[in-house]
């Protein structure tokens, strides 16, 4: 006798909400289409459901995410670094306290006395059937970040080599689910044999039919859920092991909308716009923002930013805030909607040679009319860089473009081997931006505040 085995997943929504009631409908009418065949399944997500990007993430500091899980029948889900670094303590700490699912991450650990007791290492299943399933999950060691906020995420190698052998004992099938990004995902699977399935996520990559390497099939569904998983494993009850695996990604883009699903989101946008909506401030005159000109508000952020950390000096790109303000009252929620990005202020150690090279780069084409997408920024382009603490005098040759001239600190150039304290945003600190700012090997990192908390009080402090 053969049985078959369902696995639905989503990973790396980022709280694009537009595609949410079609995820919610096409997981609801799989699962009862597998209920009705007495088949066993389970929903799974893989982390980074939550960005606060959206104003529900931001408004209920991801709790709606968790109930709109419920609603759509979640089963496990396993925690992205958007659930891990971009909430107080306390707030991830309660996340999950409402949840209908259950929530497995190995490698995640308080560094505070207790641990929530929604934090499982090891989730078990059992198909309809009586086969025994394991699933462990894993995500992404960003400890720069996670030791600021009290918690610490255990070398993910490590943390399968401490639980894998129990799993074995215990499971017919090992399930991953890992928010981990593709490279790792690979790697695990030529290390360790017994694990059947990785379901990934993290980097967002789209695996239509799944991987396999060694013994393992390797599956992810992108971003944003415009696909979702499903993994069909074929277990022979009469040889008693796993003799089929199957992983697809499906295109459901031109699904119809679950109306339940699009109801609730009605409702909680209301409540986020109450949530939101409480005057922070009253300007008198709008505020001007442009992507490639210095102006007056990305000015006075930027001093913020330098005062705000204590560093000698400090540097951010004008294509943070994406739309005017008006004239008037001044909400949370304009706040959010002109500066949306999870993206912290944090302090790089620079030589003088460092930080004229930085200084160089930011003022290219290349640089300012890059459309980035990751990394945190949630812009359109990364815009003309504003400086606080430097003199910077430029030239424009005739190709049009503006080019470096000199940089002064304090009236004097730059001296090639001083260190140099320079705040940003925590966006240059990874990838190859600006690569003198990703290799820097001293950095400090400022959580839980986001740039638009600096925002908010450069707001009031110079403009009400």
């Amino acid at each position: 006798m053969k049985e078959r085995i369902y696995m639905y997943y989503t990973n790396d929504l980022h709280s694009n909400f537009k595609q949410w009631p079609r995820v919610a409908g096409y997981f609801k009418n799989e699962k009862a289409k597998r209920e009705a065949e007495h088949q066993s399944c389970w929903i799974i997500d893989i982390g980074d459901h939550l960005d606060r990007v959206h104003p529900i993430a931001e408004a209920f500091k991801g709790k709606a995410n968790v109930q709109l899980m419920n609603d759509a029948g979640y089963d496990i889900v396993t925690l992205g670094n958007n659930e891990g670094i971009t909430l107080a303590h306390e707030d991830l700490f309660h996340l999950y306290d409402k949840a209908n699912f259950q929530v497995v991450c190995s490698n995640l650990k308080s560094m505070r006395s207790l641990e929530p007791e929604w934090l499982q290492p090891t989730v078990h299943l059992q198909s309809v059937k009586g086969v025994k399933i394991g699933v462990i999950g894993l995500t992404a060691p960003f400890n720069a970040f996670y030791n600021l906020l009290d918690w610490h995420v255990e070398a993910p190698f490590h943390t399968l080599e401490k639980y894998i052998n129990e799993l074995e004992q215990v499971s017919d099938i090992i399930i991953l689910l890992s928010h981990l990004g593709l490279n790792e995902d690979q790697e695990i699977a030529r290390r360790f044999s017994a694990i059947d399935v990785i379901i990934g996520g993290h980097t967002h990559h789209l695996l239509r039919r799944g991987e396999e390497i060694n013994n393992t099939i390797i599956t992810a569904a992108g971003k944003h859920c415009s696909f979702v998983g499903e993994v069909i494993l074929t277990w022979d009850h009469d040889l008693n092991k796993l003799v089929n695996k199957e992983a697809y990604a499906t295109d459901i883009t031109h699904y119809s909308n679950d109306l339940q699903a699009e109801q609730s989101l009605l409702v909680l946008n209301k409540e986020a716009d109450r949530l939101l909506g409480d005057p922070i401030i009253h300007m008198e005159n709008p505020i001007e923002v442009k992507w490639f000109q210095h102006t007056e508000i990305m000015q006075k952020l930027t001093d913020t930013l330098k005062n705000w950390t204590n560093a000698d000096c400090a540097m951010l790109n004008a294509g943070l805030l994406m739309d005017q303000l008006g004239a008037g009252d001044v909400t949370f929620k304009d706040i959010h909607r002109i500066c949306p990005h999870p993206i912290n202020p944090c302090i790089v150690q620079l030589s003088g040679d460092e930080l004229l090279e930085v200084i160089r780069a930011s003022f290219t084409k290349e640089f300012t009319e890059l459309k980035l997408r990751g990394f945190g920024f949630r812009g359109e382009v990364l815009g003309r860089m504003i400086f606080s603490g430097l003199t910077v005098k430029t030239f424009t040759r005739s190709n049009g473009e503006e080019y470096v001239e000199k940089v002064t600190f304090q009236g004097e150039e730059l001296v090639k081997d001083n260190i140099y304290r320079v705040a940003t945003a925590d966006t240059f600190t990874f990838g190859r931006l600006l690569p003198e700012i990703a290799k820097s090997s001293t950095k400090q990192f400022f959580l839980p505040e986001f740039i638009r908390d600096l925002l908010a009080y450069t707001l009031v402090q110079n403009f009400a």
